[in-house]
């Protein structure tokens, strides 16, 4: 019903242009101005209907109308914003795309591979806009922060070495297999406690595929996992920037914060460097938990992959993946313990490590940022 309403607005909308051009062009027959006039209406409507982003996002911003979940990717909305010196205000966005939907949003947050998918597509559950919506990419925009990673703990790194490596390789492994077959990645992920529908649990894994093997200047990345010392610092400047601590020692330590104190590429490029994974040594504990940042879906595809065809076992890990939105977060949940192992936004550690986590990231699996603003054209 909702597309067939649109559809009849979009028909009555031509019609209507369409008499009001030919009654104007009947005025001016006599005045053999027809042809110049209709040039001037076309030129018109043509600079009426075209909007560029920055419009798109001042207009947005006047009205208040410009939405976001605040979990940790606010920080590149508010870039964004001050990139065109506006207020560093957005509105408060669910976990639908209803806002979206009923135009109190103009500008809504989505994730390239979730909540576009679910305004685009018309299976059960999505909003069916199609071809009607138009995006910013934060990545063209130039405030990209990297999202998803593989993180532990500095102390338990630094105790069991060859785990790390072994679970980097492993992880990597399956993460290669399913950028190379988002299909049957997406069939894995469902098998194992899908929380999306197959449809929609496809189209993520397509749309993961683009964001592990490309960068945030849209050039191909080969080396999954690869930690890029631009985009990290990039990440962590922003972080920097626009975080906010209440604690005055957090927002001290924040302030001080380099890349050396929130990744360590040494145990991705022992991994990467393997052939077989059989010369990373003998793992110092075998029995390994690692959680999710949200709930078992084609985000998190690469970790089902390597669970599933044995990747993990072959090196002697007994993995256990834990979904995340629970009561308590990944960062804490790695910090406390609870898991050795975590995945979460590289802005949510930095946090993290101001408040004094000691959190460490080993392998930076996401390589560009998967946030959109989506508009009605």
């Amino acid at each position: 019903m909702k597309m067939e309403i649109k559809n009849i607005k979009k028909a009555t909308f031509m019609v209507l242009v369409a008499t009001a051009m030919l009654s104007f062009s009947a005025c001016n027959k006599d005045s053999g101005t027809t042809e110049t006039a209709a040039e001037e209406v076309k030129a018109t409507a043509a600079t009426s209907v075209v909007k560029t982003d920055k419009d798109r996002i001042l207009e947005a911003s006047a009205a208040g109308k410009i939405g976001n979940w605040g979990l940790g990717n606010e920080y590149e909305i508010l870039a964004l914003l001050a990139k065109y010196d506006q207020p560093l205000e957005f509105l408060s966005q669910d976990f639908t795309m209803d806002g979206f939907d009923d135009d109190s949003i103009a500008l809504a947050s989505a994730m390239t591979y979730n909540e576009l998918g679910l305004v685009k597509n018309d299976y059960d559950g999505a909003y069916g806009y199609g071809d009607e919506v138009g995006t910013i990419d934060m990545n063209d925009e130039g405030v990209a922060m990297l999202e998803d990673n593989l993180f532990t703990t500095a102390e338990f790194a630094k105790a069991n070495p060859n785990t790390v490596k072994a679970f980097v390789y492993a992880t990597l492994k399956g993460w290669e297999d399913a950028t190379a077959d988002p299909e049957a990645a997406a069939e894995v992920v469902y098998k194992y406690g899908s929380s999306v529908s197959s449809e929609h649990q496809l189209y993520m894994a397509s749309e993961v595929k683009k964001l592990v093997e490309t960068d945030t200047e849209g050039n191909p990345v080969s080396n999954y996992g690869y930690m890029d010392e631009e985009a990290m610092q990039q990440t962590l400047d922003l972080a920097k920037t626009y975080i906010k601590l209440d604690d005055s020692q957090a927002a001290s330590k924040l302030a001080s914060l380099t890349l050396d104190d929130v990744r360590d590429t040494s145990y991705w490029e022992a991994a990467t460097a393997s052939e077989d994974g059989s010369d990373l040594g003998t793992p110092e504990t075998t029995d390994v938990k690692v959680q999710l940042k949200w709930l078992p879906q084609s985000q998190f595809m690469g970790y089902y992959m390597a669970l599933d065809k044995g990747y993990y076992s072959d090196l002697g890990l007994n993995v256990t993946i834990v979904p995340g939105g629970g009561d308590i977060a990944e960062t804490t949940a790695v910090y406390n313990g609870t898991v050795d192992f975590g995945v979460t936004w590289v802005s949510n550690m930095i946090s993290a490590n101001a408040a004094g986590m000691g959190l460490l990231e080993v392998a930076q699996i996401y390589q560009r940022s998967g946030l959109l603003l989506v508009y009605k054209k």
